[in-house]
């Protein structure tokens, strides 16, 4: 995942992190301490890093477009050479499938930095080889409801616990300026892709992704993205095709198999 030092002046970001509440990062090591969480997993790039994905259909995985490319290169990965682990905790999945295309947001440029302009469109759809049915992993639904001072939680895996995910229960956003969230939940590289949920009446509801690690104010902050406008065209485009992805969509980009780079590993090592 990307560092980005934050230079743009965030007004909406005046109020003083120090008064947000927040809990640390929790390995999810055990059956009990992951269940609900099994629909978040590991995505794995030929074996030279991952991101961090979560289902919102039995076949779709929700991530940042970035991990579709090679660092710096604007050749996408081939997505055969992506796995999606879901549930992975100590070496197993609850289920692994392969990825047979992408969608990625037709707004998202990639240039191997991430910048205020291009955040907002940081987001990708993943179609699984095989849907993932079973009861134990349950896709998580979309919300787009985001404010100011609104109490999050992020479920990710990281280069220094790429074993097992993390739950980070309570973290805030500190603000949104175009489309970029600012939040003070705690993630590291691999961490992209992952999963930014609120809780709403006891079910967690995703709502963001993260794109990048950024510093403000001297301080480490999460960026995603605000997901209503880019889930509903991702979704659109979607729908609009006969038969999914059976054609590529009017503006999203489509990666399909033998779309590939050969440099190496993307965002997801320091």
């Amino acid at each position: 995942m990307r560092a980005l030092l934050l230079t743009l002046v965030l007004a909406i970001c005046a109020v003083a992190t120090a008064q947000a509440q927040t809990t640390d990062l929790r390995e999810l090591t055990t059956g009990n301490d992951a269940r609900g969480w099994e629909a978040v997993g590991r995505l794995d790039i030929d074996g030279k890093g991952f991101c961090t994905g979560a289902l919102i259909a039995p076949d779709l995985v929700l991530t940042a477009a970035h991990c579709m490319f090679e660092d710096a290169a604007s050749v996408p990965v081939d997505p055969n050479r992506i796995s999606f682990l879901a549930g992975l905790r100590a070496g197993r999945p609850e289920a692994t499938r392969g990825i047979r295309r992408a969608v990625i947001h037709p707004s998202y440029a990639h240039t191997g930095a991430a910048t205020h302009d291009i955040v907002p469109f940081d987001v990708a759809l993943l179609e699984l080889s095989q849907p993932i049915r079973t009861s134990r992993v349950t896709p998580f639904e979309v919300s787009t409801r985001t404010d100011r001072g609104t109490e999050i939680g992020v479920v990710s895996y990281a280069a220094d616990r790429a074993d097992a995910p993390s739950l980070q229960q309570i973290c805030n956003v500190l603000g949104q300026q175009n489309g970029v969230l600012i939040m003070d939940c705690d993630v590291n590289f691999g961490a992209s892709g992952a999963p930014i949920f609120r809780t709403e009446n006891g079910v967690p509801r995703l709502v963001s992704v993260v794109s990048a690690m950024a510093e403000l104010d001297g301080e480490k902050v999460a960026l995603g993205m605000d997901l209503a406008a880019p889930i509903a065209l991702l979704r659109a485009e979607l729908e609009n095709t006969q038969g999914r992805f059976a054609s590529p969509p009017s503006s999203a980009r489509v990666i399909r198999p033998g779309e590939r780079a050969d440099t190496g590993a993307l965002f997801v090592r320091p």
